[in-house]
């Protein structure tokens, strides 16, 4: 309604303005006063029309562009004043002079705050304003972590409450994965994308997709240029991969590691406690038979492995823990 009242409001304002133009415009004046009338509602609903189909507007590119264009006046202005004395002789190469500059500035101008908007602040003494971002730390997005899918339900679990970061370059690494020639490839590659597109969708997931090309990123691995992308943002790194939390923690860059979440998760069995599992495998002992939890955890069973497929009532000796996940000892007992 807002919306609506505006654009009526715009509209009268533009009827005015061309009311204002042909009052103002010589009795002798060989111009039709419908012609003007007819020009500036025609300018008035393009923009409407522009306002409209352009419905996704981000504050952040509006502001770079509007202080872009004043900061590249401004320049302009005191520019002239300097330069002003030295075309005092010829007008018309001054004005010329004038305009071109001012085109240049305000085009350097824009053009340098929309590629740092994301760094861009407006300062004023005792305040500050910054573009919102949710949480403290933003989270920067491993292939891997979005190829394995789990990101999307911990998200949705409401933990984590900052801003999710997907890099341009990861991006093309799994659009690649996604045309890989492979058949595994492939099916990985597009399950990654179904994520991204699962998480966009969602409102209550602030995801970005960060398109900027920094200088400390150039002719670097992909690996690195996560951790110092990273650094840059003062975020943490978000994976799965074992290496790339090695040379994360190496750079000093915080890491949220899914697989060390995920064993934390799961329940922990004390010895002496009992339990229920099914042998699904022979182990490398001689009286050993193996099975999983729900969870995926391995369970070691002494005297299982001639109950091969059947679900048997076990005890907890001991457990292990390893880089691979938890490992639980047991022994089965006959009646």
């Amino acid at each position: 309604m807002e919306l609506i009242i505006l654009r009526c409001v715009f509209l009268l304002c533009a009827g005015g303005v061309s009311w204002i133009i042909n009052t103002a415009l010589p009795s002798d004046a060989d111009i039709n006063p419908y012609l003007v009338f007819v020009g500036i509602m025609g300018i008035a609903v393009a923009a409407i029309m522009g306002d409209i189909f352009i419905s996704s507007k981000r504050i952040d590119s509006i502001s770079a562009v509007y202080f872009g264009v004043l900061i590249g006046f401004l320049l302009t202005y005191v520019l002239w004043i300097a330069l002003a004395p030295l075309f005092a002789q010829s007008l018309l190469l001054g004005n010329a002079v004038k305009l071109i500059m001012g085109m240049l500035l305000c085009y350097i101008c824009t053009s340098v705050l929309i590629q740092t908007k994301d760094d861009f602040r407006f300062l004023i003494p005792y305040v500050e304003f910054v573009r919102e971002v949710k949480g403290f730390k933003p989270l920067i997005l491993d292939t891997s972590v979005v190829i394995d899918g789990r990101i999307a339900d911990l998200v949705n679990t409401g933990v984590f409450d900052n801003q999710l970061i997907m890099p341009r370059f990861a991006l093309s690494e799994l659009q690649a994965i996604a045309d890989s020639s492979d058949k595994l490839r492939r099916v990985r590659g597009r399950r990654g994308l179904d994520v991204l597109n699962r998480m966009r969708a969602d409102d209550n997931v602030d995801l970005m997709i960060f398109d900027r090309d920094l200088p400390e990123l150039a002719g670097q691995t992909v690996d690195l240029k996560l951790v110092l992308l990273a650094k840059h943002l003062e975020g943490k790194v978000v994976t799965g991969d074992y290496n790339l939390n090695k040379v994360a923690k190496l750079h000093n860059v915080p890491v949220i590691n899914l697989n060390e979440i995920s064993n934390s998760l799961r329940p922990v069995y004390l010895p002496d406690e009992t339990f229920i599992v099914k042998i699904i495998k022979p182990g490398e002992g001689a009286e050993q038979g193996v099975g999983y939890l729900d969870d995926g955890t391995m369970v070691v069973v002494e005297g299982g492995r001639n109950r091969i497929g059947q679900e048997l009532d076990v005890r907890v000796t001991s457990t292990l823990q390893t880089n691979a996940g938890k490992m639980i000892f047991a022994k089965y007992e006959t009646a």
